[in-house]
């Protein structure tokens, strides 16, 4: 489950990452009574990724201009979602932007520290801008350090940077969340620092530990659903390999793994649950197949979210010119076929994309 930018910031406040002044905002006219001062950034809360690119993020200089903007936001579908409600946001200019994150790594089922300075951009190289650092045993503040120091960040911006990776673990294990991100962080030749798109993904076993996030989950109501069963989360023009995934740090991972193996990936694609996860994966794998885009296919899911589906199911989505592989990591699996080959660790992944 991922929650929404506003949502994620929520969160952020409470361990003392900085984040722009904001207002919420469900009608267009709540604008005339806006409480920051122009000029300010509308966002439209969706899940979606490439929000910026689609026209999602608009910058305005006045009550007129941002109530026209808001008209459109509201009614602008975005990888098949459409915004309850946008976030008012003070613009803040940055003298650079920076990605960082912290994720779990499912396979070693240890914490991995992401960081790149290529932040607040759609990166179609992730192995080689992103740096991972895994925490091993007890965190310490050695480990952001260390992340910030692989980014190639000097001087007192370590330290900068160290202290809001040092948040971000914190919130993460207080929390048993799935993934924190920030994207981009922006930093100022000051050294001020502010958050200004968050991410953050948990599951189901997380809200029922800690209740006070079913909360936050009830300020709004979802974004609405429309005709779009998924959304892109990166691309390159060269490799035959395409990701499916329904956890966006899982699907990193195999990308990462795929690329340091010399396996070229074509894109990774998060399914997200219009109807469900069986009809989700069979439309993707039909547009893929029509396109004729790629002959291998890897679908990243998390143990749980395997547990929902039958491999019959997947077995009928699968078009004839396509080899799926399955990778769940700690599920043992043991059904093979022709189409479909099942694997546990990355290196199993990487040995059945290479083979063949």
């Amino acid at each position: 489950m991922e929650l929404l930018e506003y949502q994620a910031k929520t969160l952020f406040r409470e361990v003392g990452i900085p984040v722009p002044l904001s207002q919420q905002i469900e009608q267009p006219r709540e604008l005339k009574q806006l409480q920051i001062p122009y000029p300010v950034v509308l966002k439209s809360q969706v899940r979606a990724e490439g929000r910026s690119q689609a026209g999602g993020v608009q910058f305005v200089e006045n009550t007129i201009d941002a109530i026209a903007a808001a008209q459109t936001l509201l009614s602008l579908p975005i990888g098949g979602e459409c915004p309850e409600l946008l976030l008012a946001e003070a613009r803040y200019q940055a003298e650079q932007e920076l990605y960082l994150a912290v994720v779990l790594d499912y396979h070693h089922q240890l914490p991995l520290l992401l960081g790149s300075t290529h932040g607040a951009i759609n990166l179609e190289h992730p192995a080689a801008h992103i740096q991972t650092v895994p925490v091993d045993g007890d965190f310490s503040p050695f480990y952001a350090r260390r992340l910030a120091i692989h980014m190639g960040l000097r001087g007192d911006r370590i330290a900068i940077i160290s202290r809001i990776v040092e948040k971000m673990y914190h919130l993460f294990a207080r929390k048993d969340l799935d993934m924190v991100a920030i994207n981009p962080l922006g930093l100022k030749a000051n050294g001020q620092v502010m958050a200004l798109d968050g991410k953050i993904t948990l599951s189901a076993a997380a809200i029922a530990r800690h209740p006070e996030l079913k909360l936050i989950l009830d300020i709004a109501p979802p974004p609405r659903r429309v005709s779009s069963s998924y959304r892109p989360i990166g691309q390159q023009r060269q490799g035959k390999t395409g990701i499916l995934c329904t956890d966006v740090g899982l699907g990193m991972m195999v990308w990462d793994t795929l690329a340091a193996a010399r396996c070229p990936v074509g894109s990774c694609v998060s399914l997200t649950a219009e109807d469900n996860l069986s009809t989700a994966l069979n439309r993707t794998l039909e547009q893929w197949q029509a396109n004729g885009q790629y002959h291998k296919v890897i679908m990243a899911l998390p143990r749980e979210e395997v547990m929902d589906i039958t491999i019959e199911a997947i077995l009928a989505a699968i078009p004839a010119t396509l080899q799926l592989t399955l990778y769940s990591p700690g599920l043992s699996l043991t059904e093979q076929s022709a189409a479909l080959s099942c694997a546990t660790s990355l290196a199993e992944v990487v040995g059945l994309v290479k083979s063949g």
